[in-house]
């Protein structure tokens, strides 16, 4: 299990000067545009260039280009510049185009506005990373760190920060109290060891002397007293100093910090999309993405329906009763591939090759084709098109008592695809693992991570090894 990179990000004091930039850029991208074509810039350009501007605002906001810069993360920013680049053009023809004022405005102009935003804006951050690396290279501008505990989660801010050049800080050492022979006990590999400095005691004297700028703490919370202790130890310093989860809890908590009244509190479960705001955004995306796919799909679904009704007797679709967002039921759709009937007897988890099912059942069940009418739930606003798949109330019922934390899967909508599904679990795999993954997209979730998954599933998602 990986750390997950949310506790090593760190606040982008560029940002309202990115935010700046951008705009600036897309606006003399436009003056550039109208001077080349030598025509005067009229009131006309002046609403695009304000229109363009509170779109890209927004689409920027809602895709997080500005939130906290996330460590390895820069071509991915690049990528999502690029998709609120193309957002905003996209929706700025297509709106001229509805709205028939395209007489107005020079092809050319858009055309080359739209390139030189695009090249401009990708290449001052290109330039801005590269002056940043190359200070950082020759020792300028780092900030020293010192890592307590030689633990797991030691090694692996350890690795991100070797790895990810461009945070900027350089690891002096780790500290630990424990003696060298029972560290070694616990297995780490000689690059770390050779990093071992001393104990606390050691690590304090640097504090004071000014040769640290950050610590990160990365002692399990059971060792809560030990860690308050270090707390208050280095509350006689001006050092930065950071809590690193175990990795228990870095899988299950987004360690945000809130404030109820005068009390802090610290999320332990809780999800991105109890936010208002991330609920709109994830809704709209469903919305927009289930009527064009419905609209693509609608001859096949045609051709499945007719396969469906020749090949045996009794109804097109089947529904079956699942359990989705804050444990409700729902009624989820799907084109029936078994006889009718078949599970009167009841029903029973996993054993795919031991169910009954047409010929044509079986072959829409290994293409997942028989899923499609879930696309209806999602415009309903049942199910999403990402989420954790759903399971039947028969076997949640008994999955809650045996595997832990499994009823936070459903914390957000069920889904037609997942974070689980294109990494192979699918139909008779591990449960629990699956509900690993479901919880780290729980975790993680983002409009760009929905896109990620959608993306993939297109190229591995569909075919089903494990169908049942």
């Amino acid at each position: 299990m990986s750390l997950n990179s949310k506790s090593l990000r760190f606040n982008d004091k560029a940002s309202p000067f990115f935010r700046v930039f951008d705009i600036s850029i897309l606006i003399i991208a436009l003056f550039v545009a109208v001077l080349i074509h030598d025509i005067g810039f009229t009131k006309d350009y002046l609403l695009l260039l304000l229109a363009s501007l509170v779109i890209f605002t927004f689409a920027s906001e809602v895709i997080g280009l500005y939130y906290k810069a996330v460590i390895g993360k820069f071509f991915r920013r690049i990528v999502e510049l690029f998709l609120v680049v193309n957002f905003v053009f996209l929706l700025i023809i297509l709106t001229l185009f509805l709205m028939k004022e395209t007489e107005h405005y020079s092809r050319f102009v858009i055309i080359v506005w739209y390139f030189l935003s695009l090249i401009m804006l990708t290449g001052w951050r290109l330039l801005y990373r590269s002056i940043n690396l190359k200070r950082y290279k020759m020792g300028e501008g780092l900030k020293r760190v010192a890592i307590v505990g030689l633990t797991d989660s030691g090694v692996k801010v350890f690795d991100e920060i070797e790895q990810y050049k461009e945070l900027g800080l350089k690891v002096v050492g780790f500290f630990d109290d424990r003696p060298e022979s029972r560290i070694k006990k616990e297995g780490f590999s000689k690059v770390y060891l050779d990093k071992l400095q001393g104990n606390l005691n050691d690590l304090l004297v640097k504090a004071q002397n000014n040769e640290l700028d950050n610590i990160y703490i990365c002692l399990p919370l059971w060792a809560e007293k030990r860690i308050a202790e270090i707390i208050r130890i280095f509350g006689d310093s001006t050092i930065n100093v950071y809590m690193v989860p175990d990795l228990l809890l870095d899988t299950l908590m987004h360690g945000e910090v809130n404030h109820l009244g005068v009390v802090t509190t610290i999320s332990v479960f809780d999800t991105h999309l109890n936010r208002r705001s991330n609920q709109f955004v994830k809704r709209t995306e469903d919305i927009i993405l289930s009527i064009l796919i419905l609209m693509l799909i609608s001859p096949i679904m045609l051709i499945v329906a007719l396969g469906v009704k020749l090949s045996s007797s009794g109804p097109v679709f089947y529904k079956q009763t699942r359990v989705g967002w804050g444990g409700k039921n729902f009624s989820m759709l799907k084109f029936r591939s078994m006889p009718v009937d078949v599970e009167k007897n009841g029903v029973q988890w996993g054993s795919a090759k031991d169910k009954t099912n047409t010929k044509f059942g079986q072959f829409i069940r290994s293409m997942s084709l028989d899923e499609l009418p879930q696309f209806l739930n999602v415009l309903k606003g049942d199910m999403s098109i990402v989420g954790p798949r759903p399971e039947r109330d028969v076997f949640v019922a008994k999955f809650r008592q045996e595997i832990p934390f499994y009823m936070q899967k459903h914390m957000v909508k069920a889904g037609i695809t997942g974070w689980a599904q294109i990494n192979g679990l699918r139909g008779d795999t591990s449960l629990e693992k699956r509900i690993e993954y479901d919880i780290q997209y729980i975790n993680s979730w983002s409009l760009w991570f929905d896109i990620k998954i959608i993306f993939w599933t297109l190229f591995k998602g569909f075919v089903n090894k494990n169908a049942y």
